[in-house]
């Protein structure tokens, strides 16, 4: 790291400037592959390009602005996305998980939460200190949930209890009728103000199909895979202008819906509709005509505790003949750790590779090497990051995103996946999925 940082490069330093209209020809990767050694590809003998110095600065017109820390993860956070209320976000990080990992509030904690959302409600909260509408679908949606579905040790506590039945009497005054029917969608849990879950329709052919679907999650059900992909693919992407959802989705009801689904652990069907609901948004994906592929799926939310090294372990893979594939974005809730995609622009790649650019590479014999940022390949799910800051826990596409395959291949494929010790049988499902040959490696 202390190279990276150091104002003297001691490495040497390559810079590809971005392009817009690439050929094959003039398509760059991140990574160059000289005649030093031989080792399964024409070319190789790794160089990377680890600082830019003044000189690259001053040559390529790159304003101090720009920069970033790459031991900073959170210098990538875009500052158009708008952030989250602390108080009640502390608060979904202990309530909106499974059903054995939910640490219930105390009674000194609800108070605060709850007070909190109703001086939001009322007004009396301006800019980051507002609550915002993806917080309250979640955190009711998870009061709801634990209240109907959970067992007893993660039910709403005595604290909990207490400070809702002084609160809510005011709070239904206050909040709009789609965080009431997320609250208590059966009029069952609350007493006052039952009447409005029940009769809550939405706004529009959207909002019904997502309020129908939820009904069925707020009481800890499951979906089948058509429902599922039909509610993903009514309301994404996302079209967020000035800090707003401007698409006429309910942001409340969308982040329901995916804590919701994560909190009730996902079935193998309701994973697979997320794997697969826009598997086809560009057409088919690209088929690289290479002997085999190895797609690299960590977690889209990076590192924080300890070394992020599939970027080099692809590279030197790639050195001995093996196509290697890298795939996430720059930045990426709940973490928003270190990220291949943060370390690859601070050498100088070009990270807005499309997938048949992708595929150029990986057939290049020199190179065999390449990476896709999801902003380039789904869009639809790219433009979920803001609302997946508001909603604290990771929702079911952090599972499914990373096996996605965004450039196939006709013959072995390898998937190096950061496996989750809770969703063994579901991971291997969603790899089956792919109708190839598919090994888990990690």
């Amino acid at each position: 790291m202390k190279s990276l940082l150091s104002s003297q490069p001691s490495l040497p330093t390559h810079i590809t400037e971005p392009r817009t209209s690439l050929s094959r020809s003039e398509v760059t990767s991140s990574l160059r592959f000289y005649r030093d050694r031989w080792i399964g590809r024409k070319r190789c003998g790794l160089t990377l390009n680890a600082v830019l110095d003044p000189a690259t600065v001053g040559q390529f017109g790159i304003s101090e602005s720009e920069f970033v820390n790459p031991a900073v993860s959170t210098s990538y956070r875009s500052s158009r996305l708008p952030k989250p209320n602390q108080t009640v976000l502390d608060a979904q990080a202990r309530v909106c998980t499974g059903p054995t990992q939910t640490k219930p509030l105390n009674e000194d904690q609800a108070f605060k939460v709850f007070d909190t959302i109703l001086r939001s409600a009322r007004g009396k909260l301006k800019d980051e200190e507002q609550v915002s509408k993806a917080q309250l679908g979640a955190f009711f949606a998870a009061m709801t949930i634990r209240a109907n579905a959970f067992p007893e040790a993660t039910q709403w506590s005595e604290g909990e209890k207490h400070a809702m039945s002084n609160f809510w009497p005011h709070l239904v005054r206050a909040l709009p009728s789609d965080v009431i029917f997320v609250a208590d969608p059966e009029g069952s849990i609350m007493g006052v103000g039952s009447s409005i879950g029940p009769q809550y329709v939405g706004n529009g052919t959207n909002d019904m199909r997502l309020v129908g679907a939820l009904r069925e999650v707020l009481a800890g059900g499951h979906l089948g895979y058509e429902e599922v992909q039909g509610v993903l693919r009514d309301v994404l992407p996302l079209n967020v202008e000035d800090n707003k959802c401007s698409s006429g989705v309910n942001e409340t009801l969308l982040s329901a819906f995916l804590i919701g689904q994560r909190m009730n652990r996902e079935t193998d069907r309701e994973l697979k509709a997320y794997c697969l609901a826009f598997d086809d948004q560009f057409g088919l994906a690209p088929v690289a005509d290479v002997r085999s592929l190895t797609h690299y799926g960590e977690p889209y939310d990076g590192n924080t505790r300890f070394f992020r090294s599939t970027l080099f372990v692809a590279a030197v893979r790639s050195c001995y003949g093996e196509s290697s594939l890298l795939h996430g974005v720059e930045w990426m809730p709940p973490k928003g750790g270190i990220t291949e995609e943060q370390m690859l622009k601070f050498m100088g790649a070009n990270t807005r590779l499309t997938p048949l650019q992708a595929k150029e590479l990986l057939e290049d014999e020199e190179l065999g090497f390449a990476y896709i940022s999801q902003r380039e390949a789904c869009p639809s799910l790219y433009s979920l990051i803001g609302l997946r800051e508001h909603i604290k826990k990771r929702p079911p596409l952090a599972t499914t995103e990373k096996v996605q395959q965004f450039v196939k291949v006709g013959h072995v494929v390898y998937h190096y996946v950061d496996w989750h010790i809770c969703y063994p049988y579901i991971q291997m499902v969603l790899f089956s999925s792919s109708r190839t040959l598919c090994q888990a490696i990690n």
